[in-house]
């Protein structure tokens, strides 16, 4: 791994990538593939990571990125627009 991460800055520094360029592209790539692999859960993926949920909402916010769109379980609707069925009598109460 080591000699292709070599290999890919050298590339890049050939073809006059900036290291901040090079910095922030690292970061977008590193972070959406952790938040990938976490189904878009910020708590889990900053736990991954080795940092705080804020520090990684921060980091994304500086970056632009938005982990929404990266989600992959469903939200529950808000209540006012969950459906309403029968409810559910609990007895022994």
């Amino acid at each position: 791994m080591k000699e292709q991460l070599e290999s890919l800055v050298l590339q890049m520094v050939r073809s006059g990538i900036r290291y901040d360029e090079a910095v922030r592209e690292f970061k977008r790539v590193f972070l959406t593939k952790v938040l990938l692999e976490n189904g878009g859960n910020q708590c889990q993926a900053a736990k991954a990571l080795g940092m705080h949920r804020n520090s990684l909402g921060r980091t994304l916010a500086h970056l632009d990125m938005d982990a929404r769109a990266l989600r992959t379980q469903l939200r529950r609707p808000p209540r006012g627009e969950r459906p309403t069925g029968p409810r559910r009598v609990v007895s022994g109460r």
